[in-house]
């Protein structure tokens, strides 16, 4: 996929799963998990940041729909810009000849020696220019589906019956849809985010793996996939994407579980102690 080769999912995974084992489809994740940690707490932080700063600005007293996109496009592009040198750096490491790299001090020196320092931020144009129809897309069905369910029978007796038991609900329950259907609803706004910017994504993906000599510009780049497979080139690897976006809502919800079980018990075993 990283080459721009397409391939049946299933496929891929006997493919991958011949040459390289099961430990083949975890390649890379140790890069990806540097850049994901900061790059969620970069993005949360500077999001909530621009939205108070917008709300100062506009003088409104709640975030209105616009002011969550511009905080969401502002916060997704400083995130970008700070963490892409660790995305280049596993997009190298995962493609072929990329163990002989060695790791990820020995990628980021070749890549320094070989290309100079700015070949960290291949495909931060494609990146950006993501961000923002990302954002929008995101909060827009987030919004969507959030006013469709509050406006609903069921959405106004639980926002009634939240307005009678405050004092007795939990975090957890006092999140408006309630955990598991903001889940549920992120999840789709995700899936959808995902599709409707994922061109971008393999644009990007195609830069990093340029080499000097044969560099091009995003928009040839791009030009070059849909010469070579068709627009459908363009969403070569969606499939799994979104299969990701959904078991990482899946494994969260299952985290929340936990987290609610574990926060109960240690309620039940403290009301024990004191009796």
């Amino acid at each position: 996929m990283v080459r721009g080769e397409q391939k049946e999912l299933f496929e891929l995974i006997k493919t991958i799963a011949a040459s390289q084992g099961l430990k083949g489809f975890w390649k890379g994740n140790f890069v990806n998990i540097l850049r994901t940690a900061p790059f969620k707490a970069i993005h949360f932080y500077a999001y909530d940041t621009y939205r108070s700063q917008l709300m100062k600005l506009t003088g409104n007293e709640e975030t209105t729909n616009f002011e969550r996109f511009v905080a969401g496009a502002a916060s997704g592009i400083t995130a970008t810009l700070l963490c892409i040198p660790m995305d280049t750096i596993r997009t190298k490491m995962v493609a072929p000849g990329g163990e002989a790299l060695g790791g990820v001090i020995g990628t980021f020196h070749h890549m320094i020696q070989t290309e100079g320092f700015f070949s960290l931020y291949k495909g931060l144009v494609p990146s950006i220019l993501s961000m923002a129809p990302s954002g929008a897309v995101f909060y827009g069905v987030y919004d969507i589906l959030k006013s469709a369910y509050l406006h609903s029978p069921e959405g106004r007796k639980r926002i009634q019956k939240m307005k009678q038991e405050v004092q007795e609900l939990n975090a957890f329950e006092q999140l408006e849809l309630g955990p598991i259907r903001t889940l549920i609803y992120g999840a789709i706004a995700g899936a959808c985010a995902e599709a409707a910017t994922y061109p971008f994504e393999v644009v990007r993906r195609q830069l990093q793996m340029q080499v000097k000599e044969t560099r091009l510009s995003a928009l040839a780049t791009c030009v070059k996939i849909v010469e070579q497979g068709g627009v459908p080139a363009l969403y070569a690897g969606l499939i799994p994407s979104l299969l990701q976006v959904q078991f990482r809502s899946l494994i969260l919800l299952l985290l929340k579980g936990f987290l609610v079980l574990e926060v109960m018990i240690t309620w039940w075993m403290s009301a024990c102690v004191d009796h």
